[in-house]
């Protein structure tokens, strides 16, 4: 379920860069919320990883919702294992930035997360957001089980009749089971929060993303 609006292909793994067997290190605990950064989390909570264009606006978003155990960004869906900031740029190495999310069900439903995710960036616009133009800031939503799997299909529909209704065009979202989440480097994690009055490319449509189409 996915469509461009440029010809910017996405390599495949064998034309991919070859990246690294060491993880990028990143801080133990959130810069915000003071919670653990890496697994293992509380079994009790639950994931989501979403690409919204640029990860740092992005981040904040889903660090500001009540319910929210932690987050952090970095790299998913694509090929390269470990890669650094300016290999994902570069569009050799088919990842997104993402953001990782950790949520705790019982006090924020996945049904929000989705909400969060679709009214805070534009899902029709391919491989870019705006004026940041590239694979690696093409929209993705990436499920852990066939319940997040079927809410997200749900509400994509859903929101796709929303925005027919204010003129845009098909969702662009590539909807896929989550693969490896790779974190990104230490200055880009809660990086808005560190500098508060940096870029944020991040803006929706406008458009209100219906809910109550179930829960998982």
């Amino acid at each position: 379920m996915f469509f461009s609006r440029r010809p910017l292909p996405i390599p495949s793994a064998e034309d991919a860069l070859r990246g690294r067997s060491e993880p990028i290190r990143v801080p133990e605990r959130h810069y915000v919320l003071g919670t653990p950064l890496t697994p293992p989390f509380p079994e009790e909570m639950q994931q989501a990883v979403v690409g919204m264009g640029c990860f740092w606006g992005a981040e904040r978003k889903f660090w500001e919702l009540d319910g929210v155990y932690t987050t952090a960004v970095g790299y998913a869906g694509g090929h390269t294992p470990n890669p650094t900031y300016e290999e994902t740029c570069s569009g050799r190495t088919g990842h997104t930035e993402a953001v990782l999310v950790v949520f705790d069900p019982a006090r924020i439903p996945y049904e929000e997360i989705l909400r969060v995710f679709w009214e805070n960036h534009n899902p029709t616009e391919g491989m870019g957001q705006g004026n940041d133009i590239g694979t690696q800031y093409r929209s993705a939503l990436y499920t852990f089980s066939d319940a997040q799997a079927e809410l997200a299909r749900k509400t994509h529909d859903r929101y796709q009749e929303a925005l027919n209704s204010r003129g845009y065009g098909p969702i662009t979202t590539e909807l896929a089971p989550a693969g490896e989440f790779y974190y990104a480097e230490e200055y880009h994690q809660q990086y808005l929060a560190k500098n508060p009055g940096g870029y944020c490319g991040l803006g929706g449509t406008g458009v209100s993303c219906p809910t109550g189409v179930g829960t998982a």
